[in-house]
C-alpha cells in the first residue's frame, strides 16, 4: 500500500498534473524507490513459496493500478480533470495505507501487548501524517490535507495504544495471528521433531525389549 501511495503521490505532484507540488513528487518518488527495494528484499528472502507468490501478485496489482491511472490521466484527461483523477486516486490509496495498521491495533487491544507495534514506526506515521497535513493546509490542497489528516489521527491512536500497553508482554496467541504461515511451519517442524522423537523412543524401547529377552 505504501508503494502504491508513493507512486500515485509522485504522479500527482508532477508539474503537468498538479502545478507547484514539486516536493510531493520528489519526496514520494524517493519513497517509491525505497518501497520497491523493500518488496524486492521480501521476494528474495520470503520464508515460503506461498508468501512469495502472494506478494508478487500484490506487487503486480500495484503496478496495474498505477499504470491505469497514469494512462487514463495522460491520454483521456486534461487540466483540472487530470488533477482530479490523480488526486482522488492518491487520496483513496493514501487513506488505505494509513488504515493498514488497523489490524495490528486490533491485535494490540485484544492481546494487550505492543510487541508487534514498534514505537518508532508509530511515531513516524504520526509525524509524517501531521507534517503533510500541515503542508496541505498551507497549500490549500484537499488531496494532500484529507488523507494525511486521517494518517495523523491514526498515528496518534497508535501512540495512545502504545502508552496504554507499553509495559505488557506479548503472548503466543498474538504471534500466531500475526505470523500465520511462519507459525504454521514452525508448528509443523515441532510436530515432526516430536514424531521423530517418538519414533526414536519406540525404536529404543524395541531394542531394550530385545535385550531383555536375550538376557
Amino acid at each position: 500500500m505504501t508503494l502504491l501511495n508513493c507512486l500515485l503521490s509522485a504522479w500527482y505532484g508532477l508539474p503537468f498534473v498538479s502545478p507547484n507540488n514539486v516536493l510531493v513528487s520528489t519526496i514520494n518518488g524517493v519513497g517509491a524507490v525505497i518501497e520497491t527495494v523493500y518488496v524486492v528484499i521480501f521476494l528474495v528472502f520470503a520464508s515460503n513459496r506461498k508468501a512469495r507468490l502472494r506478494t508478487l501478485g500484490l506487487a503486480s496489482a500495484v503496478a496495474a493500478v498505477f499504470t491505469v491511472v497514469a494512462l487514463v490521466s495522460m491520454l483521456a484527461l486534461h487540466g483540472p480533470a487530470r488533477k482530479l483523477l490523480a488526486g482522488l486516486a492518491m487520496t483513496v490509496f493514501s487513506i488505505c495505507m494509513y488504515a493498514s495498521p488497523l489490524s495490528i491495533m486490533r491485535m494490540v487491544i485484544k492481546t494487550k501487548s505492543v510487541e508487534y507495534m514498534p514505537f518508532l514506526l508509530s511515531l513516524a506515521v504520526f509525524l509524517c501524517g501531521t507534517s503533510w497535513f500541515i503542508y496541505g493546509l498551507l497549500g490549500h490542497d484537499l488531496f494532500v490535507t484529507i488523507p494525511n489528516g486521517c494518517g495523523s489521527v491514526l498515528g496518534a491512536a497508535q501512540l495512545i495504544l502504545y502508552a496504554i500497553y507499553r509495559n505488557n508482554k506479548g503472548n503466543a496467541a498474538g504471534a500466531g495471528k500475526l505470523q500465520g504461515d511462519d507459525v504454521e511451519m514452525s508448528v509443523d517442524g515441532r510436530n515432526s521433531k516430536v514424531a521423530d522423537g517418538d519414533d526414536r523412543g519406540a525404536t529404543g524401547s524395541t531394542k531394550a525389549g530385545k535385550m531383555v529377552s536375550q538376557v
